[in-house]
């Protein structure tokens, strides 16, 4: 109990009973009203979703994120990687909107990144409507929804202006990242293999292999990033986090990083750890830093 009180009071969620309790129920709304792209059916698996969290109006900063749970590309950790998440950020004044994407083995690579890319784009194209802007439209991702929010980082597009739909008119370009415990190389000793297989498939071709390692997509318009990882992650080992911040160093991409010595891997908040529950308040910081936490 000792540490819980000292996790709540380091993420800043000791203000409201509220924020304690949970809140309110989000609202969720398919991000294709006539179906997704390449869908293999019409059950919820079928359906990519937005689950929409937005702060109380006299917190909020004008600043928003699109929150990709992890699981290895097979499973959604929605509750300590969505929910809980996307509470805090409304405790920090930021709109939050939990993305549900469609997964492996029925869905392989490109559709998991089109629902990430759409999910940023139906954020700035509404942006008015949930009172955020559309210069301050992050996207964050834990373990393999760390893997695809570095997608969304590295592969992102400028949309179409000629589209039919004005979505799609928009960028999808994330103004900035979070990427706690991420999967990122898919062709190393320390690849996490469950979500390379469930992203790609079996025995997937080099080239592909090469493009979603996403430390090879960096470029000096990848944007912003802040990394946390543990060293006793056995499942994903912080090699992958340490390899994309290089790579970010070496486009001249501000970048934060932060790899604790203790903590398995999937821990969320961590609000239950001394130690580990401290990060949130360095992502703070630093969005604070980026100048994402004024209005």
């Amino acid at each position: 109990m000792r540490y819980l009180i000292v996790g709540l009071l380091a993420l800043g969620l000791t203000g409201t009973a509220e924020a304690q309790r949970g809140g309110s129920t989000p609202e969720t709304f398919p991000l294709w009203a006539e179906g997704a792209p390449g869908a293999k059916g019409t059950v919820p698996e079928d359906v990519p979703t937005l689950s929409v969290y937005l702060p109380d109006p006299e917190r909020a900063i004008g600043t928003a994120v699109v929150v990709c749970p992890g699981g290895g590309y097979r499973a959604l950790a929605k509750d300590h990687e969505g929910d809980q998440i996307a509470r805090w950020f409304n405790s920090q004044g930021i709109a939050a909107f939990v993305l549900t994407y469609r997964l492996g083995p029925k869905y392989h690579h490109p559709v998991q990144r089109g629902d990430v890319l759409r999910a940023i784009r139906t954020v700035r194209a509404r942006a008015w409507s949930y009172g955020v802007r559309e210069d301050r439209i992050g996207v964050m991702g834990f373990s393999a929804g760390g893997h695809l929010a570095s997608t969304a980082a590295t592969l992102f597009d400028a949309g179409d202006p000629d589209a039919e739909e004005r979505i799609e008119r928009f960028s999808s370009r994330p103004d900035f990242a979070v990427l706690v415990y991420p999967v990122i190389a898919l062709d190393a000793p320390y690849t996490h293999q469950g979500s390379k297989r469930n992203l790609l498939g079996e025995n997937p071709p080099a080239e592909l292999v090469e493009k979603l390692s996403t430390e090879k997509q960096v470029t000096a318009d990848t944007p912003p990033t802040f990394l946390f990882h543990t060293t006793e992650d056995k499942a994903v080992p912080p090699e992958n986090s340490v390899a994309f911040y290089l790579a970010l160093r070496k486009a001249g991409v501000p970048a934060e990083m932060h790899i604790f010595e203790r903590g398995r891997h999937g821990m969320g908040l961590a609000w239950s750890d001394r130690a580990l529950s401290s990060w949130p308040g360095l992502l703070a910081n630093w969005l604070s830093v980026r100048g994402l936490l004024g209005r």
